[in-house]
């Protein structure tokens, strides 16, 4: 089948609107008609080729929409199913079986390689030339995906699919963090240094674990005013001593009376995931959430780890089957308010949604089919 599709042609260029070619889904895959699809800050790494696969690629990762067809060994799912899309995992190793299959021993082959595990493509121009595509088990820039079952989680009907896409990547990986990695007891505080869609999600769901104190760090005024009308106690605006880390640092151990419990690292910087092990209390947990290039290091004072953890934490360490359905019941019961953080565009816009998200001016841009 022919669909239209954002293809990235080359490092650093503009998504180009393309009519592709979509070759049938196999036994365990299904076939989605995309609704929405996020733009999230993974797909500008690769745009950028921080990160793999290379151009030209069909990227997104945030999909949501509804089965069309199903394979002949789909049992779980139906055409007409709503579904979220999520990573890809492989369901038999180690981890997997041990319900982390985020932490999926062929979690970088299966998403990030652009083909699938026998190193085929789905996706051909209009000349017939393989395109990378399978990104994240469903490259979902594009109005069609063949997407492994595994990674089409079916959701409520009666929720509404323009608003779900998000909830397979970014939000999933800042509310998991905070509920499935560091599991904050009541009463606890946490620090959350960036404040994008996985940063807000994470101080959303440090107020359903019901942290007393939660500080919210980032540059943007705009998002730290945010983050208070969504839960934030204290914020701290990183760029007000002239963006100086040990500022920042001093100003969280002063706010928390000496250290929180826990913090979340949702940029993903040498320096900010330092900070979020410099406010640690004793016994706290510094969670690394945020997409790093390859090769970033980080160092540490020995002293400053005595007593204190850090773990690095992919895709908040859920079990999407069973993590994002539980995220929409929250969403519709108003107690995951995600509209504060989306703004839809046409699926044609989708450079413009590109240029507003790099620009700081929308948290999560969400396309529309």
């Amino acid at each position: 089948m022919f669909t239209k599709a954002a293809v990235l042609r080359e490092k650093g260029a503009d998504f180009a609107l393309e009519v592709v070619s979509l070759g049938e889904h196999r036994p365990d895959e299904v076939l989605v008609r995309m609704v929405a699809t996020g733009v999230c800050h993974t797909d500008l790494l690769v745009r950028d080729q921080v990160l793999p696969p290379a151009p030209p690629v069909v990227l997104g990762h945030e999909g949501s929409g509804v089965v069309e067809e199903v394979g002949s060994s789909v049992s779980d799912l139906a055409p007409g199913d709503h579904v979220v899309l999520a990573p890809r995992s492989c369901g038999r190793c180690r981890t997997c079986l041990n319900a982390h299959p985020m932490t999926c021993v062929g979690w970088g082959p299966l998403n990030l390689r652009g083909r699938r595990p026998d190193g085929s493509t789905a996706f051909r121009d209009i000349d017939g030339a393989e395109i990378n595509g399978h990104f994240f088990g469903q490259s979902s820039f594009a109005a069609y995906a063949v997407v492994p079952a595994r990674s089409a989680i079916a959701v409520r009907p009666d929720a509404p699919l323009e608003m779900l896409g998000p909830f397979g990547c970014s939000l999933q990986a800042g509310a998991g963090t905070v509920l499935n990695a560091l599991k904050p007891q009541p009463g606890s505080s946490i620090a959350v240094f960036g404040l994008g869609a996985v940063g807000l999600a994470a101080v959303i769901a440090a107020g359903l674990a019901g942290c007393a104190s939660i500080i919210a760090v980032d540059l943007n005024t705009d998002r730290l005013e945010l983050a208070r009308d969504l839960g934030a106690t204290h914020t701290i605006d990183a760029g007000g001593g002239g963006g100086d880390a040990a500022d920042v640092v001093g100003e969280v151990l002063e706010v928390s009376g000496g250290g929180v419990d826990v913090s979340v690292d949702a940029v993903g910087l040498s320096s900010t995931a330092h900070s979020a092990v410099a406010v640690l209390a004793a016994g706290g947990v510094a969670a690394i959430a945020g997409s790093a290039a390859a090769g970033r290091d980080v160092a540490f004072d020995l002293n400053q780890l005595m007593g204190r953890s850090v773990r690095g934490v992919l895709e908040g360490d859920s079990v999407p089957a069973l993590f994002i359905p539980y995220l929409v019941d929250l969403y519709l019961a108003g107690r995951f308010p995600i509209d504060r953080l989306v703004r839809t565009y046409a699926f044609d816009e989708i450079n413009r949604a590109v240029e507003d998200s790099t620009a700081g001016s929308v948290v999560k841009p969400v396309l529309l089919f």
